[in-house]
């Protein structure tokens, strides 16, 4: 059976690309806790947002869909689940409560990790969730004449239990080494729960939702303002190949794990990015949302779009957005480009 050891990550030989990227996480990391004590009222209405965005996107990777407005019914706990879908949809939903509200008293445990993975089934009736699988499985690719080809072959359903156990004990062990980076750690131990693939269905689903535990509970939140999970959906042929790359020769201890760990980073940074420009450069003011939409537009090097204005903000509303643009050309702040649309506007 696999063996698992972390050991590697205080080595010192790891790729400077990576040092450079945990630092600069970590640079964003202390620049959203200090705007986060300031403006709790921006920081609770992009909770919400984004709450919206993960359970969509971490749904939607695996295929599970339903309107964006029934999505936030359901996250919304407005509306009951209508079907088969929409009960997966709401499962996650509990899954991904408990982590936002209770992470402090989570941990990677085998206990925990049952829990969360029965919560996460239970409301579409599965009678497997919270158990690991009782029948091998294996991940299959299709090749581009559409044939079947299985491309890894996960822990057996014999060794699953035992795997789980060390794998458990070997995280907790590395996290007690304060010569280990955390946010190099946490990816390792997503790839090898993946690589484990501990439950019958479910586990990609998991490895998002213990992704956002591990980072919580080491002070890295900004999965709760901007989804983590819509930037894994949004670049996932990306993470596939990372996931790839990585759990090749992983049956025999012979796998890299820098490709998952260089895509997992990425996806974190892509969030402290992001978050960061919701906040954009507004010195000694209140930071309103009209204040907010000014700048995203004046401090914009290129000509932008209501759109893109919209996604950058997407706790202030497109009626918000619009007014704040006709204001700031009537003024001549700004002035618009194109018609419809591809309709821009650039400072002057």
């Amino acid at each position: 059976m696999r063996k698992f050891d972390y050991s590697f990550l205080d080595n010192g030989l790891l790729p400077a690309g990576l040092i450079n990227l945990t630092a600069n996480i970590s640079a964003l990391k202390t620049m959203a806790s200090v705007r986060k004590e300031e403006y709790t009222q921006i920081f609770t209405e992009l909770e919400s947002v984004a709450k919206v965005q993960s359970v969509k996107s971490s749904n939607a990777i695996e295929g599970i869909v339903t309107s964006d407005e029934r999505i936030a019914a359901i996250v919304n706990q407005n509306s009951a689940p209508l079907n088969h879908n929409e009960a997966e949809i709401a499962g996650y939903r509990d899954a991904l409560n408990e982590i936002h509200l209770g992470f402090d008293h989570i941990d990677f445990t085998r206990q925990d990790i049952l829990r969360l993975h029965k919560m996460m089934m239970s409301l579409a009736g599965y009678e497997y969730g919270g158990q690991y699988k009782t029948d091998d499985n294996v991940i299959l690719e299709v090749d581009t004449d559409g044939n079947r080809h299985v491309r890894f072959r996960p822990t057996s359903a014999k060794d699953t239990p035992k795997a789980m156990e060390q794998l458990e004990f070997a995280y907790l062990e590395a996290r007690d080494n304060v010569s280990i980076n955390q946010l190099l750690l946490i990816p390792c131990v997503i790839l090898d729960f993946l690589c484990i693939h501990p439950f019958r269905d479910g586990n990609g689903r998991m490895s998002r939702l213990l992704s956002l535990l591990l980072l919580y509970k080491n002070g890295y939140d900004a999965g709760k303002y901007v989804s983590f999970e819509e930037q894994i959906n949004n670049y996932k042929a990306y993470y596939y190949e990372a996931l790839r790359q990585s759990s090749v020769g992983w049956n025999t201890g012979e796998n890299s794990y820098f490709p998952f760990i260089q895509n997992f980073l990425s996806t974190l940074y892509m969030c402290y990015k992001e978050l960061d420009k919701r906040f954009a450069v507004i010195s000694g003011k209140r930071i309103t949302k009209k204040a907010r939409v000014e700048a995203t537009v004046l401090n914009s090097l290129t000509p932008i779009s209501k759109a893109e204005i919209c996604k950058i903000l997407p706790d202030v509303s497109p009626t918000t957005v619009e007014a704040v643009l006709g204001a700031l050309v009537k003024n001549g702040s700004i002035r618009k480009i194109g018609a419809a649309r591809s309709t821009r506007y650039i400072k002057m």
